[in-house]
């Protein structure tokens, strides 16, 4: 049985084991035995990664099933993209970042199981789309 993540209005995130079928549904707060409902976590190191950072791991992960073969053609290509990122930074086609070094994701988001999204530590009387 996998173990999933619960977050408790009063108490905070724990983890229980059910059973796939049990997935969607709430789990009662061990310490106070409320129905809890169901998180999806993602650490803070992905949160806080820069774009270029990863984008660069999703393409090293990418090369394991699609691996690129040089060619003549690749790599003719490669110098034209790198010469119009050089020369046309902002341009508007929307292949380039103004700060590649910063994330554009600087709150921690907490993914319900339903989709939604909470974002815990910042605003509370804001409201997610």
């Amino acid at each position: 049985m996998p173990v999933y993540d619960y977050k408790c209005n009063e108490h905070g995130l724990f983890h229980e084991l059910a059973s796939m079928e049990q997935a969607a549904m709430p789990c009662a707060c061990p310490s106070c035995g409320k129905l809890s409902a169901r998180v999806i976590m993602i650490p803070p190191e992905v949160l806080a990664m820069s774009p270029a950072r990863r984008q660069a791991m999703a393409k090293n992960e990418n090369a394991v099933h699609q691996p690129i073969f040089s060619t003549v053609d690749y790599r003719e290509d490669q110098a034209q993209r790198r010469a119009h990122a050089a020369a046309k930074k902002g341009c508007g086609c929307g292949d380039h970042t103004a700060h590649p070094d910063r994330s554009s994701l600087r709150q921690k988001a907490i993914y319900m199981a339903d989709g939604s999204k909470v974002f815990p530590s910042q605003r509370p009387w804001m409201i997610s789309h």
